[in-house]
């Protein structure tokens, strides 16, 4: 579409300085060049609105996350007060940010209403929070007993996630843009550590979702992702999904 409206304007440009050259020969050199300024700013207004239609683009999530299983029982998740107290629950929320850049506003020349985008993301995702309250024995000093020693804090269980993938993103030209993630490579890094004390794993990604432009280069849209490891992190599984909202910005 992006190409036929150049070829368009193109053939305009030709057309007008034709007509111009047959009804006006003696139009003057400053005319012609108005003219000229005219089509080009023509071209550019036509191809910033094609950019912000569809194009490159700068987003931001959030929403609700799951993984497949619980961290409870982990030796560095739960903690301890008289009694061990469970953290780390399947259900959480996630905020991150994305940047989608065109490989080919074309499908590669099959298809003009199709484009391909890499895209570039990383979200945070919270899963449990549980305040940490260790008693340890009382010391011994020359034989007495000494005051125990009270540690207090925060146990946050959490992951980082940064995705690189193909996006193939259709309806170009359209406010309206539905799009997939048909296969994608996530890093998953997770705190606390395992219980093996390793905190790395690569895994794969998937998504779908739309966007909508509501005005001008900014846009609203809606995605589901789901994140499948390749295995077990010493026994933590990382496999999960996404959902949310983003709002994005066109460039």
């Amino acid at each position: 579409m992006f190409k036929n409206t150049k070829l368009a304007l193109s053939a305009a440009t030709a057309l007008l300085a034709l007509t111009g050259l047959a009804v006006a020969p003696q139009a003057s050199a400053d005319d012609m060049a108005e003219l000229k300024a005219r089509i080009a700013n023509l071209e550019k207004q036509e191809t910033e609105r094609q950019t912000m239609g569809g194009g490159n683009m700068v987003s931001f999530r959030g929403g609700y996350a799951r993984n497949n299983d619980a961290r409870t029982g982990d030796i560095l998740t739960d903690t301890a007060g008289l009694s061990n107290t469970a953290n780390g629950k399947q259900d959480g929320w996630y905020v991150g940010a994305g940047l989608d850049l065109v490989l080919s506003d074309d499908l590669f020349t099959l298809e003009d209403s199709i484009e391909v985008l890499g895209e570039i993301m990383f979200e945070y995702k919270s899963f449990d929070k549980k305040d940490l309250n260790l008693q340890p024995l009382p010391t011994v000093t020359n034989g007495a007993l000494g005051t125990p020693l009270s540690t207090q804090g925060t146990v946050t269980v959490n992951q980082f996630t940064l995705t690189a993938s193909p996006k193939i993103k259709f309806m170009k030209g359209s406010d309206f843009r539905p799009w997939i993630i048909p296969i994608g490579l996530a890093i998953h890094v997770i705190s606390p550590p395992s219980n093996g004390v390793t905190v790395l794993e690569p895994g794969m990604h998937f998504g779908a979702g739309m966007d909508y432009r509501v005005w001008q280069n900014i846009f609203v849209g809606a995605d589901v992702r789901y994140n499948l490891t390749f295995r077990s992190l010493d026994g933590v599984n990382l496999n999960g999904m996404t959902t949310g909202a983003y709002v994005g910005f066109g460039f």
